[in-house]
């Protein structure tokens, strides 16, 4: 049953719009040109946060963050395998989904530290990137407290997953 839910959605769309007079072709272009029209207007931030990103992994910074943080880590019970991969996690999805392929061949996909990368994974959230592009489009320039509430959220993800983890295990 579960297969036919979007098809059934889309279906449903189509209806819709025919009961309502709509032109959905002519929709479906003017939502497709605003789409690249929203593209292009947000590809230089993108590309900024992109290139930080790599600047901050290539330079040393990630794994200099990573020693320094890992007793307090230890200390929350947090696996020190992680903590490069909860410092990329803000600022990248792509780099944080390799972090953690690596994090499973390394330790198996049933191991503490695994699941635990797992519900990181699961939980939190680009947070720069989607900063980015939400705030790239916006009226609002001083973000204020959003992004260290959001960074904090994230941290706290990390906590509290490896808390359930070994309360699970």
């Amino acid at each position: 049953m579960t297969v036919f839910i979007i098809p059934i959605f889309i279906l449903f769309i189509f209806v819709y719009a025919l009961y309502k007079g709509t032109n959905t072709y002519q929709s479906f272009v003017k939502g497709a040109k605003s789409a690249v029209r929203l593209t292009i207007d947000i590809l230089p931030f993108i590309a900024t946060i992109l290139i930080a990103i790599q600047l901050f992994a290539a330079s040393g910074l990630l794994d200099l963050l990573a020693v320094a943080t890992q007793p307090v880590f230890n200390l929350l019970g947090i696996p020190p395998e992680l903590t490069p991969f909860i410092f990329l996690r803000p600022f990248t999805g792509a780099g944080s989904i390799s972090l953690f392929n690596e994090i499973v061949l390394a330790h198996g996909p049933d191991s503490y530290i695994t699941r635990v990368a797992a519900v990181i994974a699961g939980s939190s959230e680009t947070v720069f990137y989607i900063s980015v592009v939400y705030f790239s489009k916006t009226k609002i320039k001083k973000l204020g407290w959003a992004i260290p509430i959001a960074l904090f959220c994230t941290f706290l993800t990390a906590v509290f997953g490896a808390l359930v983890v070994r309360w699970l295990m």
